[in-house]
This record gives C-alpha cells, sequence and structure tokens, in this order.
C-alpha cells in the first residue's frame, strides 16, 4: 500500500471519528431535486450482506453487524456542487443506519460499489462530503471499466457519497509498445517523468508497475491511447505480437506539482495567484469567471497583437522585401537597457519579408520587429499608435492605452476584460490567429542569407494538447507575467487572460488552471 493511500485512510478514520454523527443539509449541497429513489434495508447480526438502492450497492462483511439493525438509502439527484476539476458520474446517495450506527462495528469496512452506465475512460474516484470542513473528499477507489463499477471502502455509519469523473486524466484506453530504455517503462502524455503507473491488461487481468519515462503518445493523432509501454513492460502483460491492447492505469506515485494538482479536488471556483484575470466565452462575450477583471494595468508584450492588426489593417504584402534599420531598435532603448530587450537579431541594411517581421514579433516577441513593422507601415510612428488606441475605443476597450507599439511601456495599459474584448476582434483575422499560436518559425535573410530560428514564448502550452489558436505571453517589471489564450472546443471557444503572475511558471499554470475550468464550464 502506497504513502499516499495510507494517508488518506488515516484521514478518513480520523474524520469518520470527529465527525461519526454529522447531520448536513440539502442546501449544503446546492441539491435541487427531490429523491428520486429511496429504500431501506433490513440487516441481519453476523451474516455476508448487502443493501442497495439505484446505482449503490453496500455490502457488509459477517462481522459489522452486531445486532439487528436497517440502512436507509437516499438517492439525492445529480446537481451538487463538486470540485471543479470533477464532474459528476453518478447521483449523490445518502446512506445511514436507522439506529445512528449503534449496530455497527467501525473495525469492519462497508463496500462501496457504484455502477455506471455509460462509457467513460476519465480518472474516477468514490467521494465523500465532508460535512465539517464542507468539501468532498476522495476515497482510494478501483474502477472496473469492464463491468463499468466503481468500488471503495469506508467506515462512516452515515455519509453522502457519488462518483466523480476527471477529464483532465484518462485512465482507460489503447495501448502499444515502442524499444527505448528495455525496462519496466512507458511514455504518457498525461503524467510527468518519475511517475508510477500499474498499467492492467483488460483482457487477461495481467498488470505491471511502470515508470514515466518519456512523453506520447500524441493525443491529437491518437485519440483512444492512454499510454505506450516499453517492449518490455508491454511483455509482462501481453505478447508483444498483439500491438495494441485494451488497458487501464491507476497513478501510484505522483512526483510534481502540477500532476498531484490535476488528481487532488479543488474548490468549486478555480482560484489563481494572478493579480487579475478574466475568461469569457467567445461567442457572446459572457463571463465564465473573473477576478479583478475590470482592474487596469501595464500589459506588456499582449500590446504587440493589436499593433499587428493595426498593420494589416494597412493591407500590405506579406511578400514585400523591407530592410531593417538600426534606428528601430533605438525606440525599444527609450524604456530599457538595449541588452534587457527582446529582439530578432538583424543587422542594419539585413532584408527579409514583411511576414518574417510580423512571425518574429508575435512567436519571438521582438520588439525592434514592431517598430521595423511601425516604420514600413506608411503610418508615421505618431499615427500608428494613434490607430492603435482609436482601434481599442472603437471596440469598447474603453480602460486601453497605447503611448507605444511594442509594450516596453508601462504606460501601456488595459485590463484583462478589455483586453479579451480586443482579442474577440482581433482573432477574427485568421493570419493572426495563426501566426500567435505558431510553435516554431524559421526563415534565411534575403541578402545576408542568415537563418533565424523562432520559438514561441508559450511554446509549453501550445504543446500541452489543448487546442490553443490564438496565445501571446508578455512580462514587464511593473506588469509581471501576463498571458492570453484563445482555446477552441466543440462545445465553444474561450479567451482567457491573465494579468500580473509573480512567475513565468505561475503565469502559465494560472492560465491552464483557467482552461480547464472554462472547459467544465462549458459541459455544465
Amino acid at each position: 500500500m502506497n504513502k499516499y493511500i495510507k494517508t488518506v485512510l488515516v484521514a478518513i478514520l480520523i474524520t469518520a471519528f470527529a465527525f461519526p454523527m454529522a447531520t448536513l443539509k440539502a442546501e449544503e449541497l446546492l441539491i435541487a431535486a427531490p429523491a428520486p429513489v429511496s429504500a431501506t434495508v433490513q440487516l441481519k447480526a453476523g451474516v455476508v450482506q448487502s443493501a442497495s438502492a439505484g446505482a449503490i450497492k453496500i455490502s457488509f462483511p459477517a462481522k459489522a453487524i452486531k445486532q439487528a439493525s436497517a440502512m436507509k438509502i437516499d438517492d439525492l439527484g445529480s446537481k451538487f456542487e463538486s470540485p471543479w476539476n470533477y464532474s459528476p458520474l453518478t447521483s449523490v446517495y445518502q446512506f445511514d443506519f436507522t439506529d445512528r450506527g449503534v449496530a455497527y462495528d467501525r473495525a469492519q469496512p462497508l463496500r462501496l460499489e457504484f455502477k455506471y452506465e455509460e462509457k467513460n475512460d476519465d480518472y474516477k474516484q468514490i467521494f465523500f462530503y465532508d460535512g465539517g470542513q464542507k468539501r468532498w473528499r476522495p476515497l482510494p477507489s478501483v474502477d472496473d471499466p469492464i463491468k463499468k463499477i466503481v468500488s471503495a471502502n469506508i467506515h462512516f455509519p452515515f455519509a453522502r457519497i457519488a462518483v466523480l469523473t476527471n477529464s483532465q486524466v484518462m485512465t482507460v484506453g489503447d495501448a502499444s509498445w515502442y524499444r527505448f530504455k528495455s525496462g519496466l517503462f512507458a511514455a504518457s502524455p498525461d503524467f510527468a517523468k518519475g511517475t508510477v503507473v500499474k498499467v492492467t491488461n483488460l483482457d487477461n487481468g495481467k498488470s505491471v508497475n511502470v515508470t514515466i519515462n518519456d512523453y506520447g503518445p500524441d493525443r491529437k493523432l491518437h485519440h483512444s491511447r492512454v499510454i505506450d509501454l516499453d517492449a518490455v513492460a508491454f511483455s509482462k502483460i501481453a505478447s508483444t505480437k498483439a500491438g495494441i491492447i485494451k488497458v487501464k492505469i491507476e497513478p501510484l506515485k505522483l512526483v510534481t506539482a502540477k500532476d498531484k494538482e490535476k488528481i487532488e479536488p479543488a474548490g468549486s471556483v478555480v482560484t489563481v495567484s494572478s493579480k487579475s484575470a478574466i475568461v469569457i466565452r467567445e461567442s457572446d462575450g459572457s463571463i465564465i469567471f473573473g477576478k479583478n477583471a475590470s482592474t487596469t494595468a501595464p500589459l506588456a508584450s499582449l500590446t504587440k497583437l493589436v499593433a499587428a492588426q493595426v498593420f494589416l489593417d494597412t493591407n500590405p504584402s506579406l511578400d514585400r522585401e523591407v530592410a531593417y534599420s538600426i534606428k528601430d531598435e533605438q525606440y525599444n532603448h527609450l524604456y530599457c537597457k538595449p541588452w534587457e530587450s527582446a529582439r530578432l537579431r538583424v543587422a542594419d541594411g539585413e532584408t527579409m519579408k514583411i511576414q518574417d517581421l510580423l512571425y518574429a514579433s508575435l512567436v519571438g516577441s521582438a520588439n525592434n520587429a514592431v517598430e521595423s513593422l511601425v516604420r514600413v507601415s506608411g503610418l508615421s510612428r505618431n499615427e500608428f499608435i494613434a490607430k492603435m488606441n482609436e482601434k481599442a475605443a472603437a471596440w469598447g476597450a474603453t480602460s486601453t492605452r497605447f503611448v507605444e507599439p511594442s509594450g516596453l511601456s508601462p504606460e501601456n495599459v488595459s485590463s484583462p476584460l478589455d483586453y479579451a474584448i480586443m482579442i474577440k476582434e482581433i482573432f477574427k483575422n485568421p493570419l493572426l490567429k495563426k501566426i500567435s499560436s505558431t510553435v516554431r518559425y524559421s526563415f534565411t535573410t534575403i541578402n545576408k542569407k542568415i537563418k533565424h530560428n523562432l520559438s514561441n514564448t508559450n511554446s509549453g502550452l501550445l504543446s500541452a494538447g489543448y487546442n490553443i489558436t490564438g496565445s501571446k505571453t508578455g512580462y514587464l517589471d511593473e506588469a509581471g507575467y501576463c498571458l492570453m489564450t484563445r482555446v477552441e472546443s466543440p462545445l465553444g471557444n474561450l479567451i482567457i487572460v491573465n494579468f500580473g503572475a509573480q512567475s513565468k511558471d505561475d503565469n502559465f499554470k494560472d492560465n491552464e488552471r483557467l482552461i480547464n475550468f472554462g472547459l467544465k464550464q462549458l459541459v455544465k
């Protein structure tokens, strides 16, 4: 038994004795519908027996009931407030001994079995509602995807219980094999290197514990693949001649805070460390989440997307050849030291296409490339900046102001709400969506034949498996770390903006939390 399960079991026992007869009100769970199923089952002393109602079956070992008693089970419905990173798979069921547990020996576990009807490949656990802490807590659970049963043990004489699923982690699907380290290793798109998982062949019940040491398979290409095994590990549960087998996985040891956060139940609403943030539904602009969303602050390099839109409004030819001028980066130096500015490393007079400058501005966030676009736009620099402000005002971003086009000035200000409003308009341009979500871009200057390789400043999230079709990062000392993403899904598209994270890691974590939270809300 691993340390995590031991810890959970100890916590359950403590909670059971600390709150043995806690009475919970239905409104604490936001249960709206009346109980559709109710059953009272008579129990005998000293025999193996069970009680059932709807999707739940509770089994008793022979020593569990010391004298004749009865258990009442009620189905409280599926409309309840759950952790935001989990979704209900079953109704909430409440069980209670009619003698308030006098006949029950709490040293004997009650076996919970939940039957679910629809195929579900996501991570599942049985949760109980902790009335003292007013939160859902998980029980160490086992999913049998063949029988569609999730089971767990509990030592409570009274509880409200339900099966919740986490769509961030796929646990049932296909597994293939590869040859790499020749050991008990695997590749996973869900868990970090060093994670230990148990992999069970659903056809023969054989299992093997493996350590994740690589990333893959790519879910965009292989939707049903849950994990890939090193050939040595694969051969422990099937012949390599099988090629692909049906498996389930169970995480045994998580090694990163990100993976632990995926699994652990959160509160009912997402929390972020960024000073301000927003999630909107792109179709109608409705706000799904907001934190200080109207608060104005420097937006750093998020400025560049507005500058790019103003530039494209001049109808340039993207294949037009232009020369770089050293004077372009001198505007950047009004706001920072030369070595502090992200820049495209080209020499005075070096030539390239306008398309290359656009990619350098948005993929590599090169400040000098933005100034080059301003210079070749046909507008004076003052006219260009004025157009940026006019554009923002016309879109309804009334708290937004620009004094320069790159984002280096802390006097460029906006709010997450304003910026989301602008992005909704900016990304009507498919070219800007494409460029801003490009992970890598390369080009060769025309006259000097020097190759330049650009990597997106948001390459981590862009490669994380979400359908991100627009993105921009930003940083200034005065602004903190800022990030915008646009995410497409079958249920609708989201725009996510966060300002003022304290670190680059927090910036990406906050945005990813908001992506997952927003996608969850679209399902409801």
